[in-house]
């Protein structure tokens, strides 16, 4: 492994790249879906079951076939998201008449881009050789991994300041002045959260992170970053949901205070970026915890060469699925937990959201540094 050459085939790159957007562009309508279903089994609904296509039946010859096929889809709600681009795609593009257009239509890129471009740095699954080239199942292996994701996640509070100040609306702005405070607030805590993991395993590249965490503590337990840091696991997680400004943290969109909040003024497409942008960060949170706490793809007992030279008889290509599939079913466990705690909790003041990230998170983030440096240093 150390003789074969590392590609940097800019090729390579767009290929992963057009590869991680394609499937988190599937996965988000897919997650609207589950969303309305997790919100009618925890109040006990039946959920979307009513969706269909009546057309396909006048196809000729595929039609009769087809049409089953739809009918199943749409009572189990799986066409409801065909449905939603549908409306938003053909949903009149309104902008008020004394909004700066400019930042009007700029906004949803700012908040939607920045999304999709965090997760270049986030290990999908393990380095596997193709064409005798060694090649990371990573966009961009950055030696600035975590630096990167916070660095471009703080964009992403310009787009909803964009769009509170650009629509000309009072409720809007507030949301704005809402969400920028809150997601200021708490990506000091966030940040804070993880130095003591950087302290543990020594360096900030994620890849690095993903492979100090296939050690065994005590000869037995996976050394993940649960483990180590179950502490900053709690903080970590709570901070960056409060980021994504879902409930319990929506205050910023607040419908019950502020109508609808940032976006009170946006419709069709631009709407929908917000909307897409929300999922979009929920999966990328998803990713980035089961990264530094979860071992990423590792499977645990697995090495992560497995990928490479084959484990316990089978094959490498097998251990690489394996381990991408490993990544995305921890991921899909975080993406469940977010929609769990949406539909249990209910929202916080905008007071108490202020008072948990300064005087709870805060301090005890800068403690948990603290006691994690006194413990490596006795």
């Amino acid at each position: 492994m150390e003789n074969v050459a590392v590609s940097n085939s800019f090729l390579a790159a767009a290929l992963k790249a057009g590869g991680v957007i394609f499937v988190i562009l599937q996965i988000a309508p897919v997650m609207t879906w589950l969303e309305r279903k997790i919100s009618a089994f925890s109040q006990d609904r039946i959920g979307p079951n009513r969706a269909t296509i009546p057309i396909i039946k006048n196809i000729p010859l595929v039609g009769p076939l087809l049409q089953p096929v739809v009918n199943f889809l749409g009572r189990l709600g799986l066409l409801f998201p065909l449905a939603d681009a549908i409306k938003m795609i053909t949903k009149e593009d309104f902008i008020p008449a004394r909004a700066d257009r400019f930042l009007h239509t700029l906004a949803p890129w700012v908040a939607l881009v920045p999304a999709f471009v965090t997760f270049a740095v986030i290990p999908f699954g393990p380095d596997v050789i193709i064409g005798g080239m060694l090649h990371h199942l990573q966009v961009a292996n950055l030696n600035v991994g975590i630096l990167y994701i916070f660095a471009i996640a703080s964009i992403g509070v310009y787009g909803t300041a964009f769009a509170g100040w650009a629509s000309n609306n009072k409720f809007a702005l507030l949301g704005a002045l809402r969400a920028s405070a809150q997601m200021i607030s708490y990506e000091i805590s966030m940040g804070l959260s993880i130095i003591g993991l950087i302290m543990v395993f020594g360096t900030v590249q994620l890849n690095e992170m993903v492979l100090k965490q296939q050690e065994l503590l005590w000869g037995f337990i996976p050394k993940w970053g649960i483990f180590v840091q179950p502490l900053g696991f709690l903080m970590f997680f709570t901070a960056a949901y409060a980021e994504t400004k879902r409930a319990p943290f929506d205050t910023p969109e607040g419908e019950s205070e502020i109508v609808a909040g940032y976006f009170i003024e946006y419709s069709g497409m631009k709407f929908g970026m917000f909307y897409t942008a929300e999922f979009v960060e929920m999966i990328v949170l998803g990713g980035l915890v089961s990264t530094l706490f979860l071992g990423g793809y590792l499977i645990p007992f697995v090495p992560a060469d497995a990928a490479i030279h084959g484990f316990i008889g089978m094959p490498g290509w097998f251990w690489a699925l394996a381990m991408v599939f490993a990544f995305l079913f921890k991921m899909f466990v975080f993406i469940v937990l977010q929609f769990q705690i949406r539909w249990t909790l209910p929202r916080f003041r905008y007071d108490q959201i202020m008072h948990l990230g300064w005087k709870i998170l805060l301090p005890v983030a800068l403690a948990n540094v603290f006691i994690t440096g006194l413990v490596l240093v006795l």
